[in-house]
């Protein structure tokens, strides 16, 4: 077989055609989150090249370029004393989309220097304008031309000199005319907002003019609140505290201070004084380089790290396109370690030296702690034993509750604490409601900490155990009642007993499990389906399926009255009310036959109440 010459009809080389309002209306919908991004890019472009200029004049002393705002009702323009470009660059980097001036290779070795990374801020500028307007003198050549370049929203632009007064200075001036429907992000006012939004904590001065005649107003007065000298420590902890309710509108807890010099990180976490829903992630506010990059960064801490918010500024992180959020990668992942041993930190400082501190946090943050404290042995060590757990003492420390009872006894479920609660506590047993996330793993674990304390899962014998057996004859005369009763109750795989148990007020006590349920259910199924590879699964996988028991109390007079009862039906109703209302107590969620049965029997006795009366 004969291969064809590709050399014969060779394939012609074409260019891709750029639409660019189709792609302006890309940023616009996917990248971009709204269309004051369009002053980021701006302040970041300037910022970028003041950091270009320092490079060519590192004696000039700090404070000699900055950034100047104006914004008036017909422009918004921007104004910087960076390292400015020459007409070849106009063209290599104004004109080209996705190539930036920070990818040149005179100023490669700088890259990590400056905050865009992409090459493609500009275009933000069509967001809000149908024209971008650039006048810009390079400071590498000391006689360099003034070039203007003027970009459109259609994709065209054009190129030219002007005369050396039009610039005498290098630098760069971004002027736009903004469109009518953009007015929400061009007032000065809103100008003036959204460069204190995302500049107040760059290192370049940042001034706004507003066009009244007025002195400019600074975006950028002071440096960061962490950056800044104070009289004492007390002051600073007291200024953070103030600039943390300013950004975040609460007042914090505490201030912790975040500072990793490897990645030039720098910044604070303000511990909120309230509690928030487990997994709830708040967002936090992340600088790079000075610049506001996003307010919802969740990915910079742990999850469990939900009990704080930050501010931070660091050197090293990657944007991403959008410079919205951050990119995820080994870097991130250090420094998200990194911050997690801070606050593991802090919170060992307050459990050594600040007490009150401590109480205060784990009050509010215990479900953070012990979320920390499953996986984390040091804090598991340092803080199991002080944090909160419900017990049948009521709500106190496991600490506390392990020196009261020699045997820690752990339900599986909240339901079951509660169906068990008051006749435990009134028996003696020390019960932890182990329902809570993470609560039955810590309560186990406390051995760990506290040889001596004993830990075991409460089951119904255990219970059971603890209660008090009635004489012989008190249970023959009682037998024929609850040989009815457990009739009336096998429909739900429940038997009866009759005990002796405190408090007096109880009539009736329902031990069940959710696993015991489920494993009823499981074997009904298989009976139903019996035959059928259904039904045969499910009977491989079943066990002796244990029952219920609803277990009556002697001591109460309702249930006293109830065993002398003579007349079958009257009987069987009174064990089905019994029942109903153990089921209630439990506060477990009813099946549909036990709501029925609770109604039924609730009838049944008000309509023999009513006839005995007539």
């Amino acid at each position: 077989m004969t291969l064809p010459d590709p050399t014969a009809n060779p394939a012609a080389d074409h260019t891709f055609q750029v639409d660019l309002r189709g792609l302006v209306d890309l940023l616009s919908h996917h990248l971009y989150s709204s269309p004051r991004v369009y002053l980021r890019e701006l302040l970041q472009n300037a910022v970028d090249a003041l950091t270009a200029r320092h490079g060519l004049d590192p004696a000039a002393p700090a404070g000699a370029f900055g950034i100047r705002l104006y914004a008036d009702a017909s422009v918004v323009r921007v104004e910087d004393d960076g390292v400015g470009l020459t007409e070849a660059d106009v063209h290599a980097f104004l004109a080209t989309i996705g190539r930036s001036s920070k990818r040149a290779e005179r100023i490669a070795e700088q890259r990590a220097d400056f905050i865009g990374q992409f090459g493609i801020g500009l275009l933000s500028c069509f967001l809000v304008a149908d024209e971008i307007h650039v006048v810009s003198r390079s400071a590498r050549t000391p006689d360099a031309p003034t070039v203007e370049w003027r970009g459109r929203g259609d994709g065209s632009y054009t190129v030219r000199t002007l005369p050396a007064a039009a610039r005498p200075t290098p630098g760069t001036t971004v002027t736009l005319t903004p469109r009518t429907d953009a007015g929400e992000w061009t007032r000065p006012e809103r100008v003036h907002a959204l460069a204190r939004h995302f500049g107040s904590l760059l290192r370049h001065p940042v001034t706004f003019d507003d066009g009244t005649g007025g002195p400019g107003a600074s975006v950028n007065p002071e440096p960061a609140p962490w950056a800044r000298t104070y009289p004492t420590p007390g002051t600073r902890s007291r200024a953070l505290a103030a600039y943390g309710e300013e950004v975040f509108g609460f007042t914090p807890l505490d201030t912790i201070d975040l500072d990793l010099p490897a990645v030039g990180l720098k910044g604070i976490a303000c511990v909120l004084p309230e509690a928030v829903p487990a997994g709830r992630r708040h967002g936090h506010r992340v600088h790079v380089k000075g610049m506001l990059l996003s307010e919802q960064a969740e990915e910079i801490l742990p999850e469990w790290a939900f009990f704080v918010r930050c501010v931070i500024d660091a050197e090293s992180l990657r944007p991403t396109a959008s410079r919205e959020s951050l990119y995820e990668d080994d870097t991130l992942a250090a420094v998200r370690d990194a911050l997690a041993e801070r606050l593991r930190a802090w919170i060992s400082r307050a459990a050594a030296s600040d007490p009150d501190l401590l109480t205060r946090f784990l009050q509010a943050h215990h479900l953070a702690v012990k979320s920390l404290a499953v996986h984390d042995d040091e804090i598991l060590r340092m803080l199991l034993p002080w944090l909160p757990f419900e017990t049948t003492d009521g709500h106190t420390t496991l600490d506390a509750f392990a020196r009261a009872h020699r045997t820690v006894l752990v339900t599986s479920s909240v339901e079951e604490f509660r169906q068990v609660a008051a006749i435990a506590s009134a028996a003696g047993l020390g019960v932890v409601n182990g329902g809570y996330t993470y609560d039955r793993e810590l309560v186990h674990r406390l051995p760990e900490i506290r040889p001596e304390a004993t830990v075991a899962d409460l089951d119904p014998a255990t219970l059971t155990a603890h209660l008090d057996p009635v004489d012989r004859d008190t249970e023959l005369a009682a037998a024929a009642y609850v040989a009815q009763a457990r009739d009336a109750l096998a429909v739900f795989d429940c038997d009866v007993a009759l005990r002796a148990f405190q408090p007096a007020s109880a009539p009736a006590l329902l031990v069940d499990s959710r696993e015991a349920r489920h494993e009823r259910t499981r074997s009904h199924i298989a009976r139903e389906q019996e035959g059928g590879l259904w039904g045969d699964i499910l009977g491989a996988l079943s066990q002796e399926a244990p029952r219920a028991q609803l277990i009556l109390n002697q001591l109460n007079p309702l249930v006293r009255t109830a065993v002398a009862i003579d007349e079958p039906e009257l009987a069987r109703t009174s064990a089905e009310a019994l029942y109903g209302q153990a089921a209630l107590l439990s506060r477990r969620p009813l099946r549909p036959s036990e709501s029925s049965l609770i109604n039924r029997s609730f009838l049944d006795l008000l309509a023999h109440a009513l006839r005995k009366d007539s």
